[in-house]
Order: C-alpha cells, then structure tokens, then sequence
C-alpha cells in the first residue's frame, strides 16, 4: 500500500520508514526505527530528489509509482551518495532508464565507485549557484562538502521556498504518519534523537555545518526537507538554533552529566554522593551514567548538550576503564570543544585514570580541567566526604563564573 504526503502542491514527500533495522550504519541503536526521507517534483518535469536504502525500497518504488501516475521520471537529483540513500540506485535506473542524474562532480566519482558505471551519457554535473529549472519550480544548488561526506550538496526551491538539505538537519526515528515537526511534541519526543544523530554523525564536521548555515542566511527558507527525521515547515528558529550550538561545539545548556566506569560499584558510590553534593548546591537536573551500561552514541548527545562533564573511573590494567576509554576515544574523534571537565580516580592499588584521561581530555580543544579531582582509594569513608564536598564547589563556581 503506498504510503505519502503532500509538502506542498507539488512536492510530495514519498519515503519510507523502517522498525525492524537495529543498527544504523551498523553501529548506532536505533530502537525507534528510522525514517528514509524522498522527494519528488511533479511539475512540468518530474524530480526525485534522493532514492533510499535497500531495507526499504518495496515501499519507496510503490510510493513513487503511484505518484508518478504513468510519467516518466525526469531527473533523479543526488544530494549525498551514501548508500542508505543510494543502495536503490540501480534498481531505479533500470525502472527508468530515460532519467538524467543530477550531481557534483564528486558525486559521479562515487557512482562509478558503488555502481561501476558513471552513467555519464545521462549525467548533468552541476557546481555551486548552478540551477535546474523544471517549469514553476528552480533548483538552486550549494555545496556542502562535509556535512558529512565530501560530495554532498544542497538544494533550494524558490518557487516553494524549501530547502532540501542531505543529512543536514535529520535525526533518528522512524515516521508515524506525522512526517512535520509541528504535528509532534518535538522536545519531548525529537529532541533527544535530533542531538544523538548531530552529534555522532555530523558532530566531527562542525565548521563545514556553520558554513552551510552561513549560506542559508541568504535565503528565505519556509520549509526543511531532510533525508531522515522529521520535516520543518513552522519554527525553523528551533531546529536553525541548535544546529547553530551544535556546530561551534556550544552547550544548549549549562548543566552537569556524571559519566562513571565502576567494576562493583565503589566509584558508582562516590559519582551517586558527587550528584548529591552538587544537588545541594542548587545545581539542576544533574545525569548520571554507567559507561557499561549506556550506549555511547547517548553519551555522546548528552555532551553535546551540557557544559559541565565529570569522568569517574576505576583503574583497570593499569590504565582507563575500557568503555570510558572508548568515550574519551569517541569525544576525540567527533572534535568536541568547548567543555569544563573534572575527574575522579578509583584504585585499590597505584590508581593513575586520572592522569590518562587528563592528557586524553588535554588533546580536545577549549577543554577546560578544573584543578580539583578525587582519588579513591577501593571506598571513599565517611570521613573523607570534605573531598567531595571541594569537589562540588569547584564544579558550582566554575558554572557561575561562565
């Protein structure tokens, strides 16, 4: 059964969903599914803007046949070639061997590259403030190498005002028929995903993100059509503004997460008291996580929205606790910045975490370590609580001084 909705008059979103895939890119849970978003012009030409992954292409080809109504597919306009937007390629291709392909000049490399063929007898290689006039509705297109692969690019319908815009602005979930940001309660239910996907996928490409902001200024954007998540079409100042944080490495707010790596539950004791100490200090909506427990992609958006961070860990074979060495590993590799860092350090016998994971944090840019830190000792007492209390205060004063 096919599956659409109207954007505008003309532009019908015509992707699909899927709830059965567990992993996206093999890596990240998805337990609420994701979407793969597709778009399609039907003008005086006809424009599919993206294909999807293979998981779903029974649904996508059903949706964009029964759209078509018998046309014949015009052009097929490539934003980004990864495969969950491309796998269908071929397949489309065959289905509609007089479309012209649409693409940068990198975009066509990575066709031959996934496909063995550039296609180059219907390609159309287009550069940046080059345009694709269809009848009422013109494509202006911008690149945006990096957000997130080198090839991706951007486009910007003047006629309807909607920017479509590759992984630009996406988030994880599946669809459930409210395809709009406005028809669901977005910071309850969205925001989460939105910052998990930003910060693991995109998150390593910041000045590349701020630059195609930057661009889209010039603009008078009334609609955001990603390739997964949800579609904005009201208050684009929200999503504009997070992604605006999110690509100079800002907290969305001053807050502390407490991240603890504990084998029987010694360090989770103090991180646990730490958390109380700075409740008392009228510090809110304080997070913790069991490194062991949580997965790292959440650990990573939770970075992504607060200003303060502690890192709590055990000793483990002389060195960081495996899976808090994986998270210090993942803020390396995705470029966080701009964060206040303490550290808390648990040994039964030559405790050093702390030291590693100091140089480990002194590799990041803009990270600020307090002075303060914590060894335990296999249990901090009772009496030793005068440690954490210093702890808690250098934390609150370093949050009031920002």
């Amino acid at each position: 059964m096919h599956n659409v909705r109207n954007i505008t008059k003309d532009i019908v979103w015509i992707g699909a969903s899927t709830r059965r895939q567990s992993m996206f890119e093999n890596m990240f849970p998805i337990p609420r599914g994701v979407s793969y978003n597709s778009y399609l012009i039907k003008d005086e030409k006809t424009v599919l803007l993206d294909a999807v992954d293979e998981g779903v292409t029974s649904q996508f080809f059903e949706n964009l046949e029964h759209e078509l109504q018998g046309r014949e597919l015009d052009y097929l306009v490539v934003h980004h070639m990864e495969p969950d937007h491309c796998a269908s390629m071929g397949d489309l291709l065959r289905r509609y061997p007089k479309v012209q392909i649409v693409g940068n000049t990198k975009t066509f490399v990575m066709i031959r590259q996934f496909f063995g063929d550039d296609f180059s007898e219907r390609a159309i290689v287009v550069k940046e403030g080059d345009t694709l006039c269809t009848g009422a509705h013109t494509l202006h297109f911008m690149m945006a190498p990096m957000v997130h692969w080198p090839e991706v690019m951007v486009s910007y319908d003047a006629y309807d005002k909607v920017l479509f815009s590759a992984d630009g602005f996406g988030a994880f979930g599946a669809l459930n028929g409210n395809i709009f940001a406005d028809e669901v309660p977005f910071e309850r239910d969205w925001l989460d995903e939105t910052r998990r996907y930003y910060g693991n996928i995109v998150g390593k490409y910041g000045a590349p993100v701020n630059g195609l902001l930057k661009k889209l200024k010039a603009l008078d954007v009334s609609i955001i059509c990603p390739l997964h998540g949800l579609i904005w079409r009201q208050n684009l100042d929200v999503i504009l503004e997070k992604h605006q944080k999110w690509s100079a490495y800002e907290a969305e707010e001053k807050g502390v997460v407490i991240f603890y790596a504990s084998m029987y539950g010694n360090t989770a004791s103090v991180a646990d008291a730490l958390a109380g100490r700075l409740a008392d200090k009228g510090i809110k909506d304080i997070r913790v996580y069991d490194v062991s427990n949580t997965e790292i992609s959440e650990l990573i958006g939770e970075i992504f929205r607060v200003s303060h961070l502690v890192f709590a860990s055990t000793t483990y074979n002389g060195g960081i606790y495996p899976r808090m060495e994986h998270l210090l590993s993942d803020m390396k590799a995705l470029g966080i910045q701009k964060r206040t860092v303490a550290l808390l350090e648990n040994g039964s016998w030559a405790p050093s975490t702390a030291k590693q994971m100091r140089q480990r944090l002194e590799e990041l840019k803009d990270i600020k370590i307090l002075d303060e830190q914590i060894t335990v000792n296999s249990v901090m007492h009772t009496d030793e609580g005068g440690r954490l209390e210093s702890l808690a205060k250098a934390i609150a004063e370093s949050m009031d001084e920002e």
